[in-house]
């Protein structure tokens, strides 16, 4: 599962084409004015009326009671699990989740939690498969606290949750007196896809999280939601991991500047991302999985070409794509154009054609 950013051979021109991660995204001339102007104030005494302004409207778009300002969402995960679960606790996620496969073992580190992963086609899992990961309730076997899902999910190629399936697990969960918590890095991106509001899409969840740094282009940041006694637990968290920030409303305007004007143009990477995937199509030797979002995963094994040779050649020529075991991932974002893809296509073509 390693998708370390590739390490560019000596020689090799900057990035030209960052298909490596939506993370890669810089702020517009636009997005920077924003934050320039905007209102500040010491976040971790809750003076900022910037960070206030995020932390509501991110609530009301989630439906959700309260809100709170993190750093990253990592540590979103980290203190949802934390005020979630008790030491000893054992967390339901899918196998190839972001809190399993990505985050530094930190659960295990810091909350004391027994991660447990499931079994299913494209990083999501049915309510059966759940029901048959219950535990009798016996003092051999850890309490299960709670439900972890990804919106989308990524190592599932950007898969959407349909949002059936969704609520099916949820309440699998609730009926065992679980609590549900969604890792929602690219869910704007899956609300957009499946034309379905935000609060909607979570309804079912007690937590939620939003990135700003993938899609939505902002340089930092990502907010947390959920009940009024959840998120005050939460500051006490963010507290001891250090997670306050002091004029945080800088950052907190460029998150805002995201609401306002790149969550409807994430349809423009899912058409991207399908033009990719159509080019990809037509070089031999090449798989491609269809995308449902921003996220195109392609297995090259059948050219003879290894992950890392082809990340070394397409560096060569400045595009840069993530390498994820057997697959290639080819992210889309708001730096990356139609022609660009374009380009792409034919620069891995011709690195394929090597082999």
């Amino acid at each position: 599962m390693d998708h370390a950013p590739p390490r560019p051979p000596a020689g090799a021109p900057p990035a030209r084409i960052n298909l490596y991660s939506d993370t890669q995204t810089k702020p517009t001339a636009a997005m920077k004015d924003a934050m320039m102007r905007a209102e500040v104030g010491d976040e971790q005494h809750g003076d900022d009326p910037t960070v206030h302004a995020l932390c509501d409207r991110m609530a009301a778009l989630m439906g959700k009671e309260a809100a709170i300002f993190l750093p990253s969402g990592t540590m979103c995960n980290v203190v949802a699990i934390l005020t979630h679960c008790r030491p000893g606790d054992e967390v339901i996620a899918h196998k190839h989740s972001h809190i399993i496969t990505s985050e530094g073992g930190g659960h295990c580190a810091f909350a004391g939690a027994m991660l447990t992963g499931l079994e299913g086609e494209r990083g999501m899992f049915t309510p059966e498969t759940l029901r048959a990961a219950i535990r009798p309730r016996t003092r051999y076997a850890p309490p299960q606290a709670l439900l972890e899902v990804e919106q989308t999910a990524n190592f599932g190629g950007g898969a959407v949750w349909p949002l059936e399936q969704l609520n099916a697990v949820a309440a699998v969960a609730h009926n065992e007196g679980w609590s549900t918590h969604m890792d929602g890095a690219r869910l704007m991106n899956a609300c957009v896809a499946a034309g379905i509001p935000a609060a909607e899409m979570v309804a079912s969840m007690d937590s939620v999280w939003l990135d700003f740094t993938k899609g939505l282009g902002a340089p930092l940041g990502a907010v947390l939601c959920g009940s009024r006694e959840f998120i005050g637990q939460a500051w006490r968290w963010k507290q001891r991991l250090g997670g306050s920030m002091r004029q945080g409303g800088i950052v907190a305007a460029a998150c805002l500047y995201s609401l306002d004007h790149n969550v409807e143009r994430l349809a423009e990477d899912h058409t991207n991302a399908k033009a990719l995937a159509r080019g990809l199509r037509q070089v031999q030797g090449v798989s491609v999985e269809d995308p449902e979002t921003n996220l195109v995963f392609f297995d090259i094994g059948a050219t003879g070409m290894t992950v890392p040779r082809l990340q070394e050649k397409l560096a060569m020529q400045g595009i840069w794509v993530s390498g994820m075991g057997n697959r290639v991932r080819a992210c889309l974002h708001l730096d990356v154009t139609a022609p660009m893809v374009e380009d792409a296509v034919g620069a891995i073509r011709e690195a394929l054609a090597a082999a």
